[in-house]
């Protein structure tokens, strides 16, 4: 891949220094129906960090997701995003909040009747954001993707995995500094998945987004896990001496509940009977 880097290069003002967390969940509950969908799930996510969240499907992994954007609110516990707990705070100040996230939905959710120009752009004209500077950071994210060929296309012309890419752009074309991606490669074929997570890697390591990743892909969250972004080159490179991202953490659900919260290393070596099962 091309090195194309957003604006700027450089670590954003207070991204690797703040102490406080970017994603707090504290005892948190919900159900539907009667039927519990989170127990009790309480985990943190830190600036720069990107946690893998994963699970087998109807474990709450999407609802996490949309707790965490404020989407909807849980029955029980707290939830605070760059600090502020979004379970209490008025859907003005939400609204600003989701300012700072950048969201890649399922299945990519653009808008067909848009161009991918105007997909890209639309939170940055709801922001009201100047034409001539609209149009700048369209190209800008499109390039950061490789995709700025296709800049004046419609989303029914691209392919699934070029659908995924202008999603992924449209994330990140405001700067956010929390990106929620919700299950980025599903219903891709492996090589569009593993150019997907490369992108996701990208963003990572050359501008320090904390982000949550869900994914159903075991491939995809140790792809992520193992290797890193050579910026020289444009492509990624697994981590030397078998090595793996410190910044990149696992949160496994199963039925509602959190099963492990922690690092690479210590996913691998878990001896629970469980988690031995599912990552076999």
């Amino acid at each position: 891949m091309p090195q194309e880097l957003l604006p700027s290069d450089a670590v954003r003002p207070g991204r690797l220094t703040e102490k406080e967390p970017v994603v707090v969940f504290e005892s948190v509950s919900i159900a539907f129906d009667l039927k519990p969908v989170l127990e009790n799930v309480s985990f943190s996510v830190q600036p720069g960090e990107t946690r893998i969240i994963l699970g087998p499907a109807g474990g709450g992994k999407s609802v996490l997701m949309k707790l965490a954007n404020g989407l909807i609110r849980p029955d029980s516990g707290a939830i605070r995003i760059f600090g502020e707990d979004i379970t209490q705070i008025r859907e003005r100040d939400l609204y600003k909040l989701r300012g700072r996230i950048g969201m890649v939905f399922q299945e990519s959710a653009l808008f067909d009747s848009l161009s991918v120009e105007d997909n890209v752009a639309y939170r940055l004209h709801e922001e009201q954001v100047p034409p001539d500077e609209v149009h700048t950071r369209v190209v800008e994210a499109l390039k950061f993707v490789e995709l700025e060929q296709a800049i004046a296309k419609f989303p029914p012309e691209l392919s699934g995995g070029m659908r995924r890419r202008v999603s992924i752009a449209r994330a990140i074309v405001s700067n956010p500094d929390l990106i929620l991606y919700d299950s980025p490669t599903g219903g891709l074929d492996p090589i569009t998945s593993t150019t997907i997570i490369e992108l996701v890697m990208k963003e990572r390591d050359v501008n320090r987004t904390t982000s949550l990743l869900i994914t159903h892909r075991l491939q995809d969250a140790f792809t992520l896990a193992m290797n890193r972004y050579d910026r020289a080159k444009g492509t990624m490179e697994p981590i030397p001496g078998n090595g793996v991202d410190e910044g990149t953490k696992f949160l496994v659900l199963n039925e509602g509940r959190v099963v492990f919260d922690g690092t690479t290393r210590e996913l691998v070596g878990s001896t629970d009977p469980w988690l031995k099962q599912y990552l076999s």
